[in-house]
């Protein structure tokens, strides 16, 4: 699809019916619709996080920020050889998230931005997107942090597209396509609330909430 015919409410619609768009790099402008036979989605209820992850949650290594550099993090994930985030999608994500639509999920060391994590909400329905890193376990710190907030918010469904060896490391499972419309209809269906305050949103209060809730 040519970029002039994609606009956030065709991008919206696509989602709804469980499709997304991609790129094939950084410099190609047209955009093509993905509809895996295969989805990888995160359970909100087994995320994973070892001994070592818990013991670097709890020091609060870093401050954890929602939507305080959205474009920052979109920019992080594309920083990398090979991208699927062209200049079209790095446009439509922006004004998704002027509209509500999109959203990040920040890490912060001091005044530098170091990881990241950012998707689409639609009712119950978080579609994540991409991530990046650049201090060590920032990204899955991230991941921690965004399904205790998808959890709090009501939410049913987080979208993970493809299942890779380090999401399923952290919980993520692999369903069909069927098990997935059924789950994003009911999710469609459901309110959530991506943006209200967890308190207290430090790390040992978020492993507690995790083995309360576990």
């Amino acid at each position: 699809m040519t970029a002039d015919r994609l606009t956030p409410g065709v991008l919206l619609n696509a989602y709804a019916a469980g499709i997304f768009p991609m790129a094939e790099s950084r410099e190609d402008p047209e955009i093509f619709w993905v509809r895996p036979r295969r989805r990888g989605i995160f359970p909100l209820d087994r995320f994973h996080i070892s001994k070592s992850l818990a013991r670097h949650i709890r020091r609060d290594p870093f401050a954890i920020r929602i939507d305080t550099d959205f474009a920052g993090v979109v920019a992080g994930c594309a920083a990398r050889d090979e991208t699927w985030i062209n200049g079209t999608i790095f446009a439509l994500y922006r004004e998704l998230h002027a509209q509500g639509h999109a959203h990040s999920l920040e890490v912060w060391d001091g005044d530098t931005l170091v990881g990241g994590v950012y998707g689409v909400t639609l009712g119950a329905a978080f579609f994540g997107e991409s991530m990046f890193s650049r201090r060590t376990d920032a990204s899955k710190i991230a991941l921690a942090y965004l399904v205790d907030r998808l959890r709090a918010g009501g939410f049913r469904l987080f979208d993970a597209q493809f299942l890779t060896p380090h999401l399923q490391s952290l919980g993520a499972i692999e369903i069909g396509r069927v098990d997935y419309m059924r789950q994003l209809e009911a999710a469609l269906a459901a309110e959530a609330d991506f943006t209200g305050p967890i308190t207290p949103a430090s790390g040992q209060a978020l492993l507690q909430r995790r083995t309360q809730t576990s």
